[in-house]
C-alpha cells in the first residue's frame, strides 16, 4: 500500500494551514479539538492516519494553550500509530529565553524543544527563530525556513535604489548582511541595550544612513519598542524612507499606536502568526509563506532536499 501524507492544524493559525494545503493540492485534515468545562484540551483525529505521514501545523504563540494543542496533537497521532509525524511551527515561542543570562532563570526555549521531542515528533520546520542556536535543542531532524524567500522577491524591496539594510540590534546582524548582500546595499547596525524585558533603549547607529533608503529588518515585532525606536533614530539620521520588514507579527502591549506613530513608509510582515492587530497597523501588507511551507512538506514527505528552501540566509 502507498504511504501517503495528511496535514492538519491547530486553532493557532487555520487560515495559513488553508493556504499550505490549497497549494499542496489537498484538504487540511479533520481534527477535533474541544475543551472541557475546567480548560482541558481533548483532541480527536476524524479519519484514519495509521501508516501516514502527519503534519501538524500549529504556531505557539500566546495563549499557552496553542503549546498544549500541539503537543496533545503530536500525541494523539503517535496513539493513532502514525508513521512519521511533523510538527511545522511557523511562528516557534519561546526562542528568545534561549540560554541562563541571569541567576534563576529557566532555559525555556530548551523545555519546550524536550516537550516537542517527548511528546513523539520526528521533525520540526519552523521559520525565522529569533536564536538558531535553538536548532540544536532538539534530538530529532530540524528544518529552519527564512522568509527572506519571500521578501526578496518582492519588486518594491528588489527596486530600491541607493539602499542600507539595517539590522535594529546586534543579534540580527547575520540576517541583515544576507539582505544586503543580496540587494547590493550597504550594511547599517543600531546598538541597542535592554535594560529589561520588553523595555529597549537605542543607543547608537554604526553606519550611514544619511540620504539613503532603508530596509529595516526583524524576526519579531513584539512591543514595537525596538522597530519604532530605531525607525525614529534613523529617520533623524538622514533616512530618505523607511521600509519595515519583519516575519513575526507579535503585537503585544501597545505596538500598533507605536508603529503607527514612527515614521515607516511601508510594513512588510508575514502570516506565521493569525493576529487581528494587523488589520490596525497603517501602510501593513501581510507576504503569505505558504508556498515555502508547502514546498517543505511536499520535499520532507518525498525525502528530497529542501536546502535550497533556506539557503538565502548565507551571507
Amino acid at each position: 500500500m502507498e504511504r501517503e501524507f495528511k496535514v492538519f492544524a491547530g486553532n493557532s493559525n487555520r487560515p495559513l494551514a488553508e493556504k499550505i494545503c490549497k497549494k499542496l493540492g489537498i484538504q487540511l485534515g479533520e481534527c477535533e479539538i474541544k475543551r472541557f468545562s475546567d480548560g482541558e484540551i481533548w483532541v480527536k483525529y476524524a479519519e484514519n492516519i495509521r501508516g501516514d505521514d502527519v503534519f501538524l501545523i500549529q504556531s505557539t504563540n500566546t495563549p499557552s494553550d496553542n503549546i498544549l494543542e500541539l503537543l496533545i496533537m503530536i500525541d494523539a497521532a503517535k496513539r493513532s500509530s502514525a508513521h512519521k509525524i511533523t510538527a511545522v511551527i511557523p511562528y516557534f515561542g519561546y526562542a528568545r529565553q534561549d540560554r541562563k543570562d541571569q541567576p534563576r532563570v529557566s532555559i525555556t526555549a530548551k523545555l519546550i524543544a524536550n516537550l516537542i521531542t517527548v511528546a513523539g515528533a520526528d521533525r520540526v520546520i519552523t521559520m525565522d527563530l529569533h536564536a538558531s542556536q535553538v536548532q540544536g535543542f532538539f534530538d530529532i531532524p530540524f528544518d529552519h525556513l527564512y522568509a527572506s524567500a519571500v521578501f526578496l522577491k518582492l519588486p518594491e524591496i528588489q527596486n530600491l535604489k541607493n539602499l542600507a539594510v539595517v539590522s535594529p540590534d546586534v543579534g540580527g546582524i547575520k540576517l541583515a548582511r544576507a539582505y544586503a548582500k543580496r540587494l547590493n546595499a550597504d550594511l547599517v547596525v543600531i546598538d541597542k541595550r535592554r535594560p529589561n524585558q520588553n523595555v529597549t533603549e537605542v543607543i547608537n547607529v554604526i553606519g550611514n544612513v544619511n540620504g539613503k533608503n532603508v530596509l529595516l529588518l526583524d524576526d519579531i515585532i513584539d512591543t514595537a519598542g525596538t522597530f519604532s525606536q530605531a525607525a525614529e533614530l534613523l529617520k533623524e539620521k538622514g533616512a530618505l524612507s523607511i521600509i519595515g520588514v519583519c516575519t513575526h507579527a507579535v503585537f503585544s502591549s501597545n505596538a500598533v499606536e507605536l508603529l503607527n506613530n514612527a515614521p515607516i513608509d511601508k510594513l512588510y510582515v508575514t502570516d506565521t502568526i493569525y493576529n487581528q492587530k494587523m488589520n490596525e497597523v497603517k501602510n501593513l501588507e501581510v507576504i503569505s509563506v505558504d508556498s515555502i511551507f508547502s514546498e517543505a512538506i511536499r520535499r520532507t514527505f518525498l525525502n528530497e532536499s529542501i536546502s535550497s528552501l533556506f539557503d538565502t540566509d548565507k551571507g
